[in-house]
C-alpha cells in the first residue's frame, strides 16, 4: 500500500459504489437521482511525528489543541489525508444567490456520508495488509465544538483538524475564507486516518498557510454572511450564524459552500 495506491482505490470507490450516488429516495430532484457526488482525489502522507503535526497541541494561534497521532494509536507511523473533489455539475448548481443549492445540500449531508464510506472501506484494506489503523473523527474521544445560538462551549475548535493534518500532508493551503485549497480545488471534502504503516512523506511544495490561495477576493462577495474579507479574513461567527439560519429552513440538511462554488479555486489550486 502506497500513495498511489490510496488514490486509486478512492477514485475505483467513486467511480463503482452506490455510497457515491445521490439515493433515488433521498434525491432533492427526480434528476439528481443515481448522480455521482464525488469525482477525483489527491491524497498525502504526514509522518506521525511530524513538527507541523506536533505544534499543533495547545496552539492558541490555530485554536486548537489536537490529540497527537501517537496518542490516538500507539506505535503511529503515518497520517494519512485525502481530498475528494465534488463533481463539477455539483459545484456548479451553487454558484450564485444566498442559499445553498439543493445538490449542494446533498453534497454536505450524504457526501459526509460517502466520505465516512470510504474512509472506512480504506482503512480496512490497509488492515487487511497485516496494519492497525484509526480514524480520529470516528474515535468516541474525537470532539468538536462551534458557536451556535444558546451554546457557551469552547469557539470553533477541536481535538483534531482535518485540514492542518492536510496542510501538513503537502495536499494544500488555506484560502481566504479558511477553506482548503488542494491541488485539484477547494470544493469538496476532506479525511484522514492514522497507521502504523511507516509511508513516504509527502513533500510540501509550499511555506506559508496561504500559498495556493490567488487572495484574488472572489470569495468575498459571494459570502451570503459577509464573513470572509481581505483584511480580516474570516469571521467565523457571521459564517456560523448564516449556517445556523440555513438549517432552520433546510433541515436536517445545512451548508452553504458559496465560498467554493464558482471561485477560481474551485477546481485548482491558482497560485500552484
Amino acid at each position: 500500500m502506497d500513495r498511489k495506491n490510496i488514490t486509486d482505490f478512492i477514485l475505483e470507490f467513486q467511480e463503482n459504489s452506490e455510497y457515491n450516488r445521490i439515493p433515488a429516495e433521498k434525491a432533492k430532484k427526480p434528476e439528481y437521482a443515481g448522480r455521482k457526488i464525488f469525482e477525483g482525489a489527491v491524497c498525502g502522507i504526514a509522518a506521525a511525528d511530524d513538527p507541523v503535526i506536533l505544534s499543533l497541541k495547545n496552539n492558541d494561534e490555530a485554536n486548537l489543541n489536537m490529540v497527537m497521532p501517537e496518542e490516538w494509536l500507539p506505535g503511529a507511523r503515518s497520517v494519512v489525508s485525502i481530498f475528494v473533489s465534488f463533481t463539477h455539475w455539483l459545484t456548479e448548481e451553487n454558484i450564485g444567490g444566498a442559499m445553498p443549492s439543493d445538490a449542494w445540500l446533498h453534497g454536505r449531508i450524504e457526501g459526509q456520508e460517502a466520505v465516512v464510506k470510504m474512509n472506512l472501506a480504506l482503512t480496512e484494506k490497509v488492515r487487511e495488509e497485516g496494519y492497525e489503523t484509526l480514524i480520529p473523527i470516528m474515535d468516541p474521544r474525537f470532539w468538536c465544538y462551534a458557536q451556535v445560538p444558546g451554546y457557551e462551549g469552547p469557539r470553533y475548535t477541536s481535538n483534531w483538524s482535518e485540514r492542518h493534518v492536510a496542510y501538513a500532508a503537502g495536499i494544500g493551503t488555506f484560502g481566504l475564507s479558511r477553506c482548503f485549497i488542494s491541488e485539484i480545488g477547494t470544493a469538496g471534502r476532506l479525511m484522514s486516518f492514522i497507521t502504523n504503516l511507516e509511508l513516504p512523506p509527502t513533500p510540501r511544495p509550499y511555506n506559508d498557510l496561504l500559498d495556493y490561495c490567488a487572495e484574488c477576493g472572489a470569495c468575498i462577495p459571494a459570502c451570503p454572511a459577509g464573513a470572509i474579507s481581505i483584511e480580516h479574513l474570516k469571521d467565523h461567527d457571521l459564517c456560523d450564524a448564516w449556517t445556523y439560519k440555513v438549517r432552520q429552513i433546510t433541515e436536517p440538511y445545512y451548508g452553504c459552500g458559496k465560498c467554493q462554488s464558482g471561485m477560481p479555486c474551485a477546481y485548482t489550486a491558482p497560485k500552484k
